[in-house]
Order: structure tokens, then C-alpha cells, then sequence
């Protein structure tokens, strides 16, 4: 097993570890542990005050969108808000309290690819919302933050898979689809291109 496997990991642009890192006095390579318990990081973004936020794919019924805080332990495989692909059981997080619990989770999954947390001027209605690419939910979600909280706000159908999300220097938000067919999609505010 990769002893990094489950972590978000903080390192200094030449690789060496930050000395704040919550265990930095610990031998490598657990000095450059961010935070732990994770079980699929996928996307990754900070919002505009510098919070930093997550999603993973969690086990069946579980997808989970995380606040991260340093030394953060958010308990998988003890603990999820889904269950084993085999049917088994975990313990929600509620059983758990000693980890954190997720922001927001999806028991009836998107299977989330990609994350943006948009800052452009193209849609000034959603500056500051988070969009994530939904694999089997064949959408983009956005997600609205208040402070440590977060919720979905809505969902858009877009009838194939969404891989990757990204925000154009013109601030139009790029989307790839998933698969054999898969396309490159601008979105732009009507009238623009």
C-alpha cells in the first residue's frame, strides 16, 4: 500500500516540507501529510478565502464534498456516508465524531470528476460557487459556500458523462465529456461566444 494513499499531502515548491505541516516532526513520509482519511481525492480548489475544499467518490452511496482543516482526520475506511460495493456496511460518520464529517454528500451519487471554484467576470451570478463534473450523474452540479458550509444549489443535465471542468482566462467555464465521443464544450452567457 502507498504510504500517501488516502492523504492530502503539502509541500513547498522544491519539494521540501512546509514546517508548518500538522506533523512535520514526524519521520518521512508522514511529515507531509495535509490530512487524512480520504479515500478518492478527485478535485481540489480554494475558494476565494483561501479555503481550501475537496471531492471525493466515496464508496456506494457515499460522494462527499470536503472543507479541509490542517491535521484533519475525515475517517475512511472506519467510517463513510456509504457502503462497501459488496453490499457490507460502514458506520456513518455521525457513529464516529472524532473524524470530520463530509460537507456535503451525495447518497444518490455523481460520481464527481473535475472542480472549479469560479472567479470570472462571464457569469457574475455564480462568482464564488463551485462547479463540479458528474460522471454518472451525467452533470454539472453547482455548489453555493457559506463560510465552513456548502449545499448544492442545482444541477444541469448534460447527457454524457463530465470528466474535467475548468474556467477560461474569458471566464467561460470549459467542460470535457467522458468516453469514446466525448467533446470539448465552452459554456458562455447567451449572446456570447
Amino acid at each position: 500500500m502507498a504510504p500517501n494513499r488516502g492523504k492530502i499531502i503539502r509541500l513547498n515548491d522544491d519539494g521540501s516540507v512546509p514546517a508548518d505541516n500538522p506533523f512535520a516532526d514526524q519521520p518521512a513520509p508522514a511529515n507531509q501529510v495535509w490530512s487524512l482519511g480520504h479515500r478518492s481525492v478527485l478535485g481540489i480548489a480554494f475558494d476565494g478565502n483561501g479555503q481550501l475544499w475537496e471531492h471525493e467518490m466515496g464508496p456506494k452511496g457515499g460522494d462527499e464534498l470536503n472543507r479541509i482543516v490542517k491535521g484533519g482526520n475525515y475517517g475512511y475506511p472506519v467510517v463513510s456516508n456509504g457502503d462497501h460495493y459488496d453490499g457490507r456496511s460502514i458506520p456513518d460518520h455521525d457513529t464516529r465524531p472524532e473524524f470530520l464529517a463530509p460537507t456535503v454528500t451525495w447518497r444518490s451519487v455523481i460520481s464527481p470528476a473535475g472542480f472549479i471554484i469560479y472567479n470570472g467576470a462571464a457569469f457574475a451570478q455564480w462568482q464564488g460557487s463551485g462547479f463540479i463534473g458528474g460522471l454518472s450523474s451525467k452533470s454539472l452540479v453547482r455548489v453555493v459556500f457559506d463560510g465552513e458550509t456548502a449545499r448544492e444549489a442545482e444541477r444541469f443535465a448534460m447527457g454524457e458523462r463530465i470528466r474535467e471542468v475548468e474556467q477560461g482566462p474569458d471566464g467561460a467555464i470549459w467542460l470535457l465529456q467522458d468516453g469514446e465521443a466525448g467533446r470539448l464544450l465552452k459554456l458562455s452567457p447567451k449572446g456570447k461566444q
